[in-house]
């Protein structure tokens, strides 16, 4: 794809990407609204020591938005001209817009996960135990503390994990430990399970009453959340968050407000047609 006078280029970035979803959820966006001659929403793979030659082109080609993935959401602040306030406290950023030529950066991930959750329960005050501590849990962990909740992270780096504390003021404990948690709300924020039937934590973790999240999606669901079902917990799919977050960068981008009904049955769609494959 080429930028033209016809479409505004927006694109997800990621290493993987193939599997994404964003793509068609935002362009039946578009075509829900009647922009579709204005935008095109596109996917991109992007390994990690391609980043740098990348956002030149972002500049060169003048593509109008980014939404960034897995491994790029800390990494590509060095490149942007300016962050959001939201966005630097977090200290990663999954949405990059350009403004006449000068990248700005963005984080909808943390507005994604809270609304997800909220929507099934009461935040404040709840015990959370989070699975993880890369940028998307760095988003997490931000709002979840901004909600209240008592939030203990479990990961295998020891050094990201101590910066979480450092920054937000939340428990960290070691990832031996994760089969020990006590939690109202569970969160997987790493990719165990996403492909596989692997879980981040073992079956005796889980019980009913709690609520378990996991970011990941896939066709079939994941194997935590398959879990969380059969056990008769709340299982929040990430499709969900993928939902909130990718509304609240439509609005972000267009200046419109995002037609949620249209972007939730793309997304379901398309959950359905690989569930038939």
């Amino acid at each position: 794809m080429s930028a033209s006078a016809k479409h505004k280029i927006c694109l997800v970035i990621g290493d993987p990407v193939a599997h994404s979803l964003s793509p068609s959820m935002h362009n039946a966006a578009y075509k829900a609204l009647g922009i579709e001659a204005e935008y095109e929403f596109g996917a991109k793979r992007i390994v990690e020591d391609e980043l740098a030659k990348f956002m030149y082109e972002v500049r060169e080609k003048d593509i109008h938005m980014l939404a960034v993935t897995i491994p790029h959401k800390e990494a590509i602040m060095q490149y942007l001209d300016a962050v959001d306030n939201v966005a630097k406290e977090i200290g990663a950023v999954n949405m990059v817009l350009n403004k006449d030529g000068k990248l700005i950066g963005y984080n909808t991930d943390y507005v994604g996960a809270v609304e997800s959750l909220r929507a099934v329960v009461a935040l404040i005050g709840k015990r959370v135990s989070l699975l993880g501590s890369g940028g998307s849990a760095r988003a997490i962990v931000y709002g979840l503390v901004k909600e209240k909740c008592d939030v203990t992270v479990y990961s295998r780096n020891k050094d990201s994990a101590n910066e979480l504390k450092k920054t937000f003021g939340c428990k960290v404990l070691p990832w031996e430990e994760r089969n020990s948690m006590v939690a109202d709300i569970i969160v997987n924020t790493t990719p165990i399970g996403r492909d596989n039937n692997v879980r981040p934590i073992d079956e005796s973790v889980i019980h009913k009453g709690q609520i378990v999240f996991d970011i990941n999606y896939n066709a079939n669901g994941t194997s935590l959340l398959k879990l969380a079902k059969k056990k008769g917990t709340t299982a929040v799919d990430g499709l969900e968050m993928l939902l909130k977050q990718g509304m609240k960068q439509f609005e972000l981008y267009t200046g419109i407000k995002a037609p949620e009904q249209a972007m939730r049955k793309a997304l379901q769609n398309d959950k359905e047609r690989a569930d038939a494959i």
